[in-house]
C-alpha cells in the first residue's frame, strides 16, 4: 500500500470499528432487554401465585361452639370431646375413626381437631387474595358485614402443614395434596431409576463404541427427532404399551397384586422415562464429546481397554455436564400432565401409594383438577399446590447439582 492510500484506508478502518462497535452496543441492549422481560415475567408468574395462596377468609360454622357447650371446646376434656363426637356424627363414621386410631390413643388436640371438622365444621363462605388483604382492609370488612354478617374474618395461608399432611377432598379448607406429593415423589423416582442409566449408556455406545457409520447416524437422527415429540404422543405410546400390551406387569399382577389395572404409577414412571430419555442422550452426548481425546489417548497408551477408558477416565469427566442435562430433564417431567392424564391417573384419589403398583395422581393433576372448579377458595389451593411443586422440583434440583458439583471438584 502506497503513503498516499494509507489515510484512505486508515479513515475507512476506523469507519468499521465505529461500526462494529454500534453494533455490539445495540446487542448488547438486546440481551439486557431480554434479561428484564424475562425477570419481569418470573416475577408477575410468582407474585400471581403467592397472593392467591395468602389472603383473608370469612368462615361460618355450621353449627356453633356456643350451641355445642357453654365452655371453650378447648377447654373441655378429651372425654367429653369424644362424647360429643359421637352425638353429633353417624355410628359408621365414628366406628371408622375408631378403626384408624382408637381414640384411646388419640390426644385432646387430636379429638378437638376432629369436633371442629366433623361438628363445628367451618364453612369459607368469600376469600380475598393477599394484595386485597393488605391494601382493602376496609372495603372487605363492608363487604363481609353486607354479605355475611355471621361470618368472621380470618388470616389463612392456604400454604401450611395440615395443607401438606392431608389427603384431597371435596372441600377446599379440608383439602390438602399428601396423596399427590407421593405420587409425583413416587414417579421422578422411577423415572430417574429408569431413565438415567439406559440414556447415559446409550450415549456412551453412540460416542464411544458405534463410529460414524451409516446406522449411528439414522439412530442420532432419530433421538433428536424424538426430543421434539409432544409429551401427550408418549402418553399415547405409554397407554399402548405399558397400560394395555404390559398390563400384567405394570399392574403386579403377575406378582399377586389384584386390585389395580395397568393405570399404575409404574406406568406413569416409565412413560416419563420415555419422554426425558432422548434428552439425556442428547446432553450426554454433548458431555462426553467435551472430554479431551488427550484423556483416552494417555489412557490406551497406559494399555487400558476402550472400557477402562470410558469407565475410569470419560465418564467422571463428563459426569457433572451429564447430571446438569439429567436436571433439565427431571424438570420437565416433574411438571408434565398431559401424558399421565392419558395413562390414567386418577383426578380424586384419598389413599396413599403404597408401591409402585398403586393407583396414582400427581401435583399436576391435582394442580389442574383445582383450577377447573368454579369456587375460588379451589384457586387459592391450586395456588399452594403450585408453590409446593416448585419447592420439590427445587430440592431436586438442589441436590443434583450438590452432587455435580462434588464431581466436578473431584476432576479439578
Amino acid at each position: 500500500m502506497t503513503a498516499r492510500h494509507a489515510p484512505l484506508a486508515s479513515a475507512r478502518f476506523r469507519t468499521d470499528v465505529r461500526a462494529r462497535h454500534g453494533r455490539g452496543r445495540i446487542m448488547r441492549r438486546v440481551f439486557l432487554a431480554s434479561t428484564v422481560v424475562g425477570l419481569v415475567a418470573l416475577m408477575a408468574l410468582g407474585y400471581n401465585v403467592v397472593k392467591e395462596a395468602f389472603g383473608l377468609v370469612a368462615v361460618r360454622d355450621t353449627i356453633p361452639p356456643s350451641r355445642l357447650s357453654d365452655r371453650p371446646l378447648e377447654e373441655l376434656s378429651k372425654d367429653e370431646l369424644v362424647a360429643m363426637l359421637q352425638a353429633h356424627i353417624s355410628a359408621a363414621v365414628f366406628q371408622r375413626l375408631e378403626s384408624e386410631r382408637p381414640f384411646a390413643q388419640r390426644s385432646q388436640q387430636d379429638v378437638l381437631d376432629l369436633v371442629v371438622d366433623r361438628v363445628v365444621e367451618p364453612e369459607i363462605v368469600l376469600s380475598w387474595p393477599l394484595n386485597e388483604a393488605l391494601l382493602q382492609r376496609q372495603a372487605i370488612e363492608a363487604t363481609l358485614a353486607a354479605e355475611a354478617p355471621d361470618a368472621r374474618l380470618e388470616w389463612r395461608s392456604w400454604l401450611s402443614l395440615d395443607f401438606l399432611t392431608r389427603t384431597m377432598s371435596s372441600d377446599p379448607a379440608r383439602a390438602g395434596v399428601r396423596t399427590a406429593l407421593l405420587g409425583s415423589i413416587w414417579m421422578i423416582a422411577i423415572t430417574l431409576v429408569v431413565a438415567f442409566p439406559v440414556g447415559v449408556a446409550s450415549a456412551v455406545y453412540l460416542e464411544e463404541y458405534a463410529g460414524r457409520s451409516r446406522i449411528q447416524r439414522i439412530i442420532q437422527t432419530n433421538i433428536d427427532n424424538l426430543a421434539g415429540v409432544p409429551s401427550i404422543i408418549y402418553g399415547m405410546l405409554g397407554l399402548a404399551i405399558f397400560v394395555r400390551a404390559l398390563g400384567p406387569l405394570t399392574s403386579g399382577q403377575i406378582f399377586g397384586v389384584s386390585d389395580t389395572n395397568g393405570r399404575t404409577i409404574l406406568s406413569a414412571g416409565l412413560t416419563m422415562a420415555l419422554l426425558i430419555l432422548p434428552v439425556i442422550i442428547i446432553n450426554a452426548q454433548e458431555a462426553i464429546r467435551a472430554v479431551p481425546g488427550s484423556l483416552r489417548e494417555a489412557a490406551f497408551g497406559l494399555g487400558a481397554t476402550r472400557w477402562q477408558a470410558v469407565w475410569s477416565h470419560v465418564l467422571p469427566y463428563a459426569l457433572p455436564g451429564i447430571l446438569t442435562g439429567t436436571i433439565l430433564a427431571l424438570s420437565r417431567a416433574i411438571g408434565e400432565t398431559a401424558p399421565l392424564i392419558v395413562v390414567g391417573a386418577s383426578t380424586f384419589i384419598v389413599s396413599d401409594p403404597s408401591g409402585p403398583f398403586s393407583k396414582f395422581t400427581a401435583l399436576p393433576i391435582q394442580i389442574y383438577n383445582w383450577t377447573s372448579r368454579p369456587q375460588d377458595q379451589f384457586r387459592d389451593i391450586a395456588a399452594a399446590a403450585i408453590l409446593v411443586l416448585l419447592a420439590t422440583l427445587l430440592s431436586l434440583n438442589a441436590a443434583a447439582i450438590v452432587l455435580r458439583n462434588r464431581y466436578s471438584r473431584r476432576m479439578q
